[in-house]
């Protein structure tokens, strides 16, 4: 008896967030490690289903660095980075096609379905919604196919949210030529949250959030306005690999997101447990 109480108070204290949330929607960005995490990658799409039952309306843009890594050694092609972007050249584009926004997509379809959920995937493959342009750098590095994106196409998103099915987007866009390019998967999402003017955007990543201390788990910082943010940057609290990502959330907060959050996808349920639960799991980021 205690333990069904336990399930009821716990559903009590997510009435107040689902409500909230109802009708909002959430931009999930998924890639990294926890493509190839079996276990974590079922729990983030069961959250998702349970977040699209609810009455939320959850989008997922999906990188998939790792798989294309693995599917570019299988062909012999040689995989290079500049300034930590791939370099795609047109060999690298199609093995990036066929796993970004063929396997890669579809699966991660099918899996949300046989979890119990409608989605749909959304990709050159299928209907695109991503439309971008050649990403300029430096005179002396060429990127080939590499992309940013410009315009998303929201309607087709929020059809589908109609629908009560989630869009599934790789990080690719097309160029008014119907070139595609190659899209880096923060940017990416990035650009879907502000299109649809999202309520939440959320990085699902391999560490737990902010922390006071990089390397201590337990000195996360559960929530931080754009100002403390930017003092931490300064003080040198965070560094290294965060810098970029928080600068991400910052400039996306200042286009229209209401909260981005960085979490830890491996912790089962994070999502869950981050969007329905007053103490959550990883760092919120405010205005």
């Amino acid at each position: 008896m205690q333990e069904a109480i336990a399930k009821a108070n716990t559903l009590i204290e997510a009435m107040g967030w689902i409500r909230r949330f109802r009708g909002k929607t959430t931009v999930i960005k998924l890639g990294g490690s926890l493509l190839e995490d079996k276990m974590a990658l079922m729990h983030i799409l069961l959250d998702v289903v349970f977040m699209e039952s609810v009455g939320m309306k959850p989008v997922i843009v999906h990188g998939g660095g790792k798989a294309i890594s693995n599917a570019l050694a299988e062909t012999g092609v040689e995989a290079k980075f500049i300034r930590g972007r791939r370099v795609t050249d047109a060999a690298t584009l199609e093995v990036v096609k066929r796993v970004l926004a063929g396997e890669l997509n579809e699966f991660l379809t099918e899996e949300m379905e046989r979890l119990g959920g409608r989605a749909m995937n959304l990709s050159p493959h299928t209907t695109n919604v991503l439309f971008g342009e050649k990403l300029p750098t430096e005179t002396d590095e060429d990127l080939g196919f590499v992309g940013h994106v410009t315009r998303v196409d929201r309607s087709v998103i929020e059809g589908l949210h109609y629908t009560d099915q989630v869009p599934i987007i790789p990080s690719m866009c097309e160029g008014e030529d119907g070139q595609l390019y190659n899209v880096n998967a923060d940017t990416a999402a990035m650009a879907v949250a502000q299109s649809l003017g999202a309520e939440k955007l959320v990085f699902l990543s391999d560490v737990n959030g902010v922390r006071r201390d990089k390397d201590d788990s337990k000195s996360i910082i559960d929530s931080l306005s754009a100002e403390e943010a930017r003092h931490l940057i300064d003080e040198g609290i965070i560094e290294g690999g965060m810098i970029p990502k928080v600068e991400a959330c910052l400039e996306t907060l200042g286009r229209g997101v209401r909260k981005v959050h960085i979490i830890d996808g491996s912790i089962r349920h994070s999502l869950l447990l981050e969007i329905f639960t007053t103490s959550g799991v990883g760092t919120e980021i405010h205005p």
